[in-house]
């Protein structure tokens, strides 16, 4: 599938604050824990607990979410299928869109148990 760029509009005015819990329900309902997700938060991000708690409290959206962060040298390297959308398909002029399904990628795998040195790259 292509994304538009409607469909990244759409996900960058999403507030990350209303998307993280839902993260972290279908992590404890596979028995990983709310430090695992915020390990692999700020591995992608750079962004420490304290740090992201303060986004979740300012209720910013994902584009400001991802402008304020530093993506590890290797996001590049996450790959595979997301909602239908082929992550490294994904075109560079809708960069947000891709940093979202590159973070929905990491909860995939930390859901279905992957190992945690195989999921940060």
């Amino acid at each position: 599938m292509k994304v538009t760029a409607e469909k990244n509009e759409k996900v960058a005015k999403m507030i990350f604050a209303s998307i993280y819990p839902l993260y972290l329900n279908r992590l404890e309902k596979n028995g990983r824990t709310k430090k695992e997700l915020n390990q692999v938060i700020e591995w992608l991000t750079g962004f420490d607990e304290d740090k992201l708690q303060v986004l979740i409290e300012e209720k910013v959206t994902f584009e400001t979410f991802f402008q304020k962060a530093e993506l590890h040298p290797n996001a590049h390297l996450i790959k595979g299928v997301v909602c239908g959308y082929r992550i490294e398909e994904i075109d560079d002029e809708f960069e947000v869109y891709r940093q979202c399904r590159y973070l929905d990628k990491l909860v995939d795998e930390l859901a279905k148990g992957r190992k945690m040195e195989k999921i940060l790259r």
